[in-house]
């Protein structure tokens, strides 16, 4: 079963944020006002036109809330819906609330009030509306005391963050939930990273679903702050329309179809298990189905590149297959919308060679991405069971590694650079040219080194870090791919800082980042596409190529509260991020984690104490079973620790001066 299930009440309707649909009858329901010339304003709703705010929206549609207006007068709308069969809702405003009906996707609206549509019941009472089954004892007088009761269940549990953070848990969540749809030809419900995006009538490019591959991969993990069951629908959700090859293609949609040309950036593996890491505090309580459910369709993809990508000097490059009938497959602007980056000034001097049907220009990024591809798949089949295949991609990733450390290295740059066909070095920089820390290709020393010289203010940092190209570069132009900042590529970049532990670079550019994800969510309601590179720029135009509900946007909140709690391979990594900050109910298999750094910096588990440590420690490697605790504690100042199985009992102190300590505690007769 998907989650949300496919029924009941919810905002499954593309085109709306102002109502709701009920599946599978088809029965749905819009609100809106009167404009200034008597004239109902039922739809138009978008982050662009008359979108004010959005409330908090749970995945099953129990609890939603939104802020529109109309020439001026708003409109709040709270509904509770959900998979049952009544929908109560509260339309507050100084203005003259309208509604209308229809029993179905493409019905002609009803005005309400008018007739009862069937076996539906439809009232109303002032501000509150009930639609409910005829045979339901519901009456309209009982919608406020519904909704405020699913307003505290929602509350109770939905991911919150406070301090250095403020609420951007909140906007991170709101930009998923609000965007799950039903596709009706598909009779599924699936979540692209933007309703806007995909919807012709809401200013989009499709007619009303589509699918992005990278896209589809990092809103999952976006979702995974809110909800595990959630997230593994999302990040399997694209993986069954592989061709038979293997190829998860660049798009799939209802108006548009599929590109069998091309795919996009290698990220599912590194997705799927960071996904997979922040759903427990070890492998005993995190979520395996997620795992066993993607692992077959991402390793089939992980094993097309190689297989079909081969560029100059056999590295890997981005490309685009002949397809019969598709004329404008096989070109030089299909390849760059492989890498995702489709107007990138790191592309402007490539060509097409129909010989390898790829540009001839080897990609560092791309083969940086498929060695931290062959990595994370590697250790999923390890835990799958499947030693053979770990083996084999452990293997492969080593090779791959060697190989593309030596040839992307610019003995003149003193980076890495991708690599020209005539075997000259490109000088274009971009983000991506981090994505081999990301891959492990450099020596320590090397790591600092190019961080340091990267994020220079000039180069790709700065108060507004890791703009797409960089800022002295000659292709810089501050537009699109062409130097606006992306939240996807930022995160790449980030946790290839974070590989080789350059935490001071990872917390400046986290935290900057989260100011202008803040910033855009407070001043506009906006979690968006790419952000803005300059102060002052103002991205709500049409033209400016900027969709404000982007799900992938989350990800830079997710970065920074990976300062705060960070889920990784070795264990979890608790340390305080410098300023009072506050993660809560982060949804895991043990429980709702909750991480609060004030004057101590504290972990709790349901609300049972499991770390309280002084400001200047930090935990790494925490691994909690029923019968052990271990962790690595560095820094300065004490750490208590709770056992296993104590969890209202005394914790155990370790203290550290500058220097490492690595603790364990096992449960009183429990093998050591």
């Amino acid at each position: 079963m998907t989650v949300p299930a496919p029924q009941g009440w919810n905002t499954w309707d593309v085109r709306t944020h102002t109502g709701m649909t009920h599946l599978p009858s088809g029965l749905r329901v819009r609100f809106g006002l009167l404009d200034a010339a008597g004239t109902p304003v039922l739809d138009g709703f978008t982050w662009r036109h008359r979108l004010v705010r959005l409330g908090h929206h749970t995945v099953d549609g129990s609890f939603a809330e939104v802020t529109v207006e109309v020439d001026g007068i708003e409109l709040r709308l709270t509904m509770a819906g959900g998979p049952r069969g009544e929908l109560y809702v509260r339309a507050e405003s100084a203005g003259t609330v309208v509604a209308d009906v229809a029993t179905g996707r493409d019905a002609t609206p009803l005005p309400w009030p008018g007739p009862d549509p069937g076996e539906w019941r439809l009232d109303r009472s002032g501000d509150d509306f009930l639609i409910v089954p005829r045979d339901s004892a519901a009456t309209v007088g009982g919608v406020g005391a519904v909704i405020e009761e699913r307003r505290a269940a929602a509350d109770a549990v939905r991911p919150r963050s406070g301090g250095w953070y403020r609420d951007a848990a909140d906007a991170l969540t709101r930009a998923v939930t609000w965007n799950t749809i039903q596709a009706p030809d598909l009779d599924r419900v699936l979540t692209p990273t933007s309703r806007d995006f995909v919807s012709v009538e809401r200013q989009g490019f499709y007619g009303s679903w589509a699918l992005h591959a990278w896209d589809t991969f990092f809103t999952g993990l976006v979702a995974s702050v809110v909800d595990r069951d959630y997230a593994r629908g999302i990040l399997g959700q694209i993986l069954p329309f592989a061709d038979a090859a293997g190829m998860v293609p660049n798009r799939v949609s209802d108006e548009r179809g599929t590109t069998w040309d091309r795919s996009q950036p290698p990220v599912g593996a590194l997705t799927v298990f960071s996904a997979y890491l922040a759903g427990g505090l070890s492998d005993d309580n995190r979520d395996r189905r997620l795992l066993e459910e993607t692992f077959p369709g991402l390793l089939a993809w992980h094993d097309w590149w190689p297989a079909h990508r081969r560029g100059p000097h056999g590295l890997l490059a981005w490309g685009s297959d002949p397809i019969e009938g598709d004329p404008e497959s096989a070109t030089l602007d299909r390849t760059k919308r492989e890498s995702g980056l489709d107007d990138s000034p790191m592309y402007d001097e490539a060509t097409y060679d129909p010989a390898t049907h790829t540009m001839d220009l080897a990609d560092a990024g791309l083969n940086a991405l498929h060695v931290a591809d062959a990595e994370a798949l590697a250790t999923i089949a390890s835990i799958l069971g499947d030693d053979t295949t770990a083996r084999r991609l452990t293997a492969e990733a080593h090779q791959a590694r060697t190989t593309a450390a030596t040839l992307f290295w610019d003995d003149d740059a003193r980076q890495y650079r991708n690599l020209r066909a005539d075997g000259s070095h490109d000088p274009h920089v971009s983000p991506t040219l981090l994505y081999p820390l990301l891959g492990g290709f450099p020596s320590a020393e090397t790591a600092q080194d190019i961080a340091d010289a990267l994020l220079a203010p000039e180069v790709l940092g700065g108060d507004r870090p890791l703009p797409s190209v960089a800022r002295n570069d000659p292709g810089f132009a501050a537009t699109y791919w062409r130097g606006r900042i992306w939240a996807p590529m930022a995160y790449l970049a980030v946790q290839g800082l974070r590989r080789y532990d350059l935490r001071a670079h990872s917390r400046h550019v986290s935290g900057a980042l989260l100011e202008l994800f803040l910033a855009e969510w407070e001043t506009h309601s906006a979690v968006r596409e790419n952000y803005p590179a300059f102060d002052g720029e103002d991205l709500t135009g049409f033209q400016q190529r900027s969709d404000g509900l982007m799900a992938w946007g989350g990800l830079l909140a997710h970065l920074a509260f990976g300062e705060l709690a960070e889920a990784r391979a070795d264990g979890w990594r608790f340390a305080h991020p410098g300023a009072p900050a506050e993660l809560r109910n982060l949804p895991l298999g043990d429980g709702r984690l909750t991480v609060t750094a004030g004057a101590r910096l504290v972990v709790t588990l349901d609300g049972a104490v499991l770390l309280d440590a002084a400001p200047g420690v930090v935990v790494t490697g925490y691994r909690r079973t029923a019968d052990a605790v271990s962790a690595t504690v560095t820094g300065t100042g004490d750490v208590f620790v709770a056992p296993p199985g104590s969890n209202h009992g005394e914790p155990e102190a370790v203290t550290v001066d500058g220097g490492t300590r690595h603790v364990r505690f096992v449960r009183e007769g429990s093998p050591a």
